[in-house]
């Protein structure tokens, strides 16, 4: 497999290239994907470029497998290193700090608030106002599969892995804070024979993280978190029905220096059944209680966030959260018509989410806090084969986040979308078309602001042709096409990092 790219509306270039080799009993992966863009151009906004959305980033893999005649033993390492920009973040917050639910940020008027601007054309070589990133990854995998281990026992398989994460945040060329992330995590399973008619998997997932940050943004103290989990997940045939159930106990503990040791035990049980009711036809529901223990980040966060351009505070003292869930599927798989569509409601107990305390211009005080909450949402999607050569798909999706009570709306609810597609192809050539709606989100939560709506069309035609003897494919994509302004309410940048401006990416690929 090969594949190269370019792109518009940041200079991208791309490209991807992997090989599998097999001798033997014993196959090889080779694989490395490389990427550099420049600031992309924003449509409409006070800059031309957003400053900080640059990235240049490799990755790199190396594989190897024995397959044999009751199973396969696998191995892999893979290598990233990348360097990209924090858009979004401005100097002039770094002094914030909070005094008790307020903000306290002192001094602004010595920093040059518009003190990067890059004009159209601008040669861009990085040297940017806004912090950048440098990256690098390192994470070796495990993966196995053993047929008729034991009696009763259908297979066995394993998944296990160890990464070796670290990120340096430079302002001005400087390292101002190192972040180091070593992780374990392993899964074990057993699918068992049929049982009474019953058939599952029973399995075993352990992971641990060391996570440590040095420097003057180090936000979060040096932590560990270890989880243990065993699950069991059941299926059953009965008539035009299809059952599901599964159960998963969790252990959690954590630790930051310094702060109080914190153990948690989440408890989740769900069931589900699928109704063959027409041949071609489905309809579902599923009931659940999930639990969630909180995240390391979640309790004892304390510091400027600059990815986020926040100031976060945790709480060691975070319970569980709950969710009891309800959602409704209806699907039709087969004719000229299909479509698929689901509603869903979330009951919340104790959900956990980043409060808004306090907000001096783009930057906030949150802290991490519990209440009850509900999520009420519908997604789905119907399409038509108008001729053999040509499909329609009408396509949708809204949800409703809310605090219990008079609590409010929760924050960063994305907004509602609806759009329509149209898929053709005729010999080698093949495209489509998009056009879609996001509409205005005003379900705000306090401190956020209003997003406007806007109409986003992309579209991609491609040609199928050999090259060199070689299965290839030329393709043309673009993204935006209309160059809109798009702000993403879900992000915490929605404000100060529109989405991309119009894009047409030119490309090959080949797959031999």
């Amino acid at each position: 497999m090969v594949e190269y790219r370019r792109g518009s509306v940041d200079n991208e270039e791309a490209g991807v290239v992997g090989a599998t080799v097999g001798a033997g009993n014993f196959a090889v992966r080779i694989e490395a994907a490389a990427r550099k863009a420049d600031d992309y151009k924003v449509p409409d906004w006070d800059e031309a470029r957003l400053d900080g959305s640059y990235n240049e980033t490799s990755t790199a893999t190396l594989g190897a497998s024995y397959i044999g005649s009751r199973g396969y033993l696998g191995a892999a390492y893979t290598e990233q290193t990348s360097r990209y920009g924090l858009a979004g973040h401005t100097h002039e917050y770094e002094g914030c700090h909070p005094h008790g639910d307020h903000l306290h940020c002192g001094g602004h008027d010595d920093h040059d608030h518009d003190g990067h601007d890059h004009e159209e054309g601008e040669e861009h070589d990085h040297d940017h106002g806004v912090p950048e990133v440098l990256l690098k990854s390192r994470r070796f995998d495990l993966r196995g599969e053993l047929r008729d281990p034991l009696p009763g026992i259908e297979n066995v398989r394993l998944r296990a892995g160890y990464t070796d994460y670290q990120h340096q945040e430079l302002e001005e060329g400087v390292v101002s804070t190192t972040f180091t992330n070593e992780g374990y995590d392993g899964r074990i399973e057993a699918q068992h024979r049929e049982i009474a008619g019953f058939k599952g998997v029973v399995g075993l997932q352990l992971s641990k993280s060391d996570f440590a940050a040095v420097g003057e943004e180090s936000f979060l103290a040096p932590s560990t978190t270890k989880n243990t989990g065993l699950f069991v997940m059941e299926e059953y045939e009965l008539g035009d029905w299809h059952l599901e159930g599964a159960v998963r106990q969790e252990w959690q503990e954590a630790s930051a220096l310094g702060l109080a040791d914190t153990e948690h035990k989440p408890f989740s049980i769900s069931g589900s059944a699928v109704w063959h009711f027409m041949p071609g036809w489905t309809g579902a529901v599923s009931l659940s209680r999930s639990q969630r223990a909180p995240s390391a980040q979640e309790m004892y966060a304390d510091g400027v966030h600059l990815a986020t351009n926040t100031y976060e505070i945790g709480d060691s003292g975070l319970d569980v959260e709950t969710a009891n869930a309800l959602e409704l599927t209806l699907r039709k798989t087969a004719g000229s018509t299909t479509a698929s569509v689901s509603a869903y409601h979330y009951v919340y107990d104790d959900y956990i989410f980043a409060r808004t305390l306090d907000q001096f211009e783009d930057f906030r005080l949150i802290q991490y806090s519990q209440a009850d909450a509900t999520f009420t949402g519908i997604e789905g999607e119907v399409r038509q084969q108008l001729t053999p050569w040509l499909s329609a798909t009408v396509f949708g999706d809204y949800v409703r986040g809310e605090l219990k009570g008079d609590g409010g709306n929760l924050p960063r609810i994305p907004a509602a979308r609806l759009g329509v597609r149209a898929e053709a192809f005729a010999g080698p050539w093949s495209g489509d078309v998009e056009y879609s709606r996001t509409f205005k989100q005003n379900d705000i939560a306090v401190f956020e602001s209003e997003t406007p709506g806007y109409n986003m069309v992309n579209a991609t035609v491609a040609y199928d042709v050999e090259l060199a003897g070689v299965k290839s494919q030329v393709f043309l994509r673009g993204t935006n096409l209309l160059d809109e302004l798009a702000l993403n309410h879900a992000s915490f940048l929605a404000e100060t990092a529109p989405q991309r401006g119009r894009n047409l990416v030119v490309g090959v690929r080949a797959r031999f």
